[in-house]
């Protein structure tokens, strides 16, 4: 057995390499079609609770009543948690937009000269 010292990665890049932030309108842009799914998703949840609510169930069966109920539940909650879910992320955008835009102001960044 032979005793291997790890070679470094010369693919690696150097570590005071500065982390680029998202630009102000590209997180905007982003929580705008964001917030539209939402919108379009919480009309999509009302029209369903409002149709399954408009129309009752038509058997006397215990176990069917159970059965479409259950489903009922499970498609209304899963529109209302992706509702849910695309409003947060909108808001989340609107957030570093906000975020990046201090940061921006803080910290203007200067183009990078390049030396000959």
């Amino acid at each position: 057995m032979t005793n291997q010292t790890p070679t470094p990665n010369t693919d690696a890049q150097p570590s005071d390499t500065q982390e680029t932030l998202p630009s102000p309108l590209r997180c905007l842009s982003g929580a705008l079609i964001s917030g539209g799914i939402a919108i379009a998703l919480y009309l999509l949840t009302s029209s369903i609770a409002q149709t399954f609510a408009n129309k009752p169930l038509s058997t006397t069966n215990q176990t069917a009543i159970q059965l479409a109920i259950t489903v009922r539940t499970f498609v209304v909650g899963m529109s209302t948690l992706a509702t849910v879910l695309f409003s947060i992320i909108a808001v989340g955008l609107f957030a570093v937009a906000i975020y990046v835009s201090v940061q921006q102001l803080k910290n203007p960044t200067t183009p990078p000269s390049y030396a000959r």
